[in-house]
């Protein structure tokens, strides 16, 4: 039997336990570590597909599988840096006369969560995304929410570190996130069937855009990128 029919779902497994380490780290708010671990999870994400394919091992297992390690790296994750995010910018919890509760605002950003979930269960089912997407990936918008504690961490624009520790405007995020992910809206997938430019024009032009972007921005460009993203699939056909 040969050992490339394995190759898919050792990089999706290696994609699950990325998104674990993420999850610990995100728990102990050490973002940076975790940032790192969803991007190195998504790199395996991306490959699994890409192995797949290559050695026409697709299979239904692999397809749940893929989803349940999506699910954690790019559906749990960023619930819980958004949770720490709202607490962090809230100051006091909600129900501070009743401690034992709990109740914060940050319990609003698992919400992302849910939405991911949602979004993953809806794509192992629509026939339609074979070739392209159907609201936002889950790895895309947990690179988005990834971004904003990098962003606290390591810029020094005052300006978006005033405006990613604004709550209300986390929340808006939040609403955001969740409502892009499940939207009727059509997303090209950076999938190349071949690398020649007739076909792959959009997908060229968008990653060397993204590449002078993180060049000279640096994390403040990855949340650009991601919107740069929507408004290109929405405006630019092939």
């Amino acid at each position: 039997m040969s050992i490339t029919k394995y190759i898919p779902n050792t990089f999706t497994l290696a994609n699950l336990f990325s998104g674990c380490l993420a999850v610990l780290f995100a728990v102990n708010d050490r973002m940076e570590y975790a940032a790192l671990l969803v991007a190195i999870g998504i790199f395996f994400d991306f490959f699994d597909g890409f192995f797949a394919r290559k050695f026409k091992v697709t299979s239904e297992v692999g397809l749940q599988l893929d989803s349940l390690a999506d699910m954690v790296t790019s559906g749990l994750v960023p619930g819980i840096v958004m949770y720490q995010l709202l607490n962090q910018a809230s100051g006091l919890p909600w129900g501070e006369d009743h401690p034992s509760l709990t109740f914060n605002l940050g319990w609003l950003g698992l919400s992302i969560t849910l939405a991911s979930a949602y979004r993953l269960a809806k794509f192992n089912v629509d026939e339609r995304q074979t070739s392209s997407f159907i609201g936002l990936p889950t790895p895309a918008n947990a690179i988005f929410i990834l971004s904003i504690p990098l962003i606290l961490l390591f810029e020094d624009y005052a300006f978006a570190k005033a405006l990613f520790t604004n709550p209300y405007l986390l929340l808006a995020i939040t609403l955001l996130s969740c409502v892009l992910l499940n939207a009727e809206l059509p997303l090209f997938a950076l999938k190349f069937k071949d690398y020649a430019w007739k076909g792959n024009k959009q997908r060229y032009m968008f990653l060397v855009v993204c590449i002078a972007l993180l060049l000279t921005l640096k994390f403040i460009a990855i949340p650009l990128i991601i919107i740069l993203y929507i408004v290109i699939s929405i405006f630019w056909k092939d």
